[in-house]
């Protein structure tokens, strides 16, 4: 049994539950797609999602990349900062990615018309929780930073 895994290991280049989970994957994203072929605006999704990969790949990946390898340059002390920037980051990231229709004003007049609310408020709120998480994030730093750092003794 070991052997086999060995070898399998070997010709796949990783254990079997990675297997298991990237044919999962892929039959989910097969089904996906047979669902998506009777759609009427499936050439256009296709499209989206093309131009979403070629975005992702092309612009965004090298970009958060060099600021990873920045970053990793001035991280030299036993409590790293890396991941209390990291964190934050992409949780900002990732609320403006969900709500950039409204932190832009996209639609606005629609937005109003189906929920009789304006969209002011939303870069508002996106900017307050962006620094709340970066502030929970600077005093988990300096909390660990102090915690990590030697005792000094009272020698007065």
């Amino acid at each position: 049994m070991a052997e086999r895994a060995a070898r399998l290991r070997a010709a796949y280049g990783a254990g079997r539950w990675h297997l298991v989970v990237v044919t999962a994957a892929l039959v989910l994203a097969g089904w996906v797609a047979l669902r998506l072929a009777g759609e009427a605006t499936a050439g256009r999704m296709l499209l989206w999602f093309l131009g979403a990969v070629v975005a992702h790949d092309l612009v965004l990946f090298p970009v958060y990349a060099a600021v990873d390898r920045g970053l990793r340059a001035l991280a030299h002390s036993r409590v790293s900062l890396l991941n209390h920037l990291r964190a934050p980051a992409l949780g900002t990231a990732l609320l403006f990615l969900v709500y950039s229709p409204g932190i832009l004003r996209l639609g606005e007049t629609t937005h109003l018309a189906a929920t009789g609310q304006n969209q002011r408020p939303y870069l508002v709120r996106w900017l307050l929780l962006s620094a709340a998480l970066f502030g929970l994030s600077a005093v988990s730093y300096l909390l660990r930073r102090r915690q990590a750092s030697p005792k000094r003794s009272d020698s007065a």
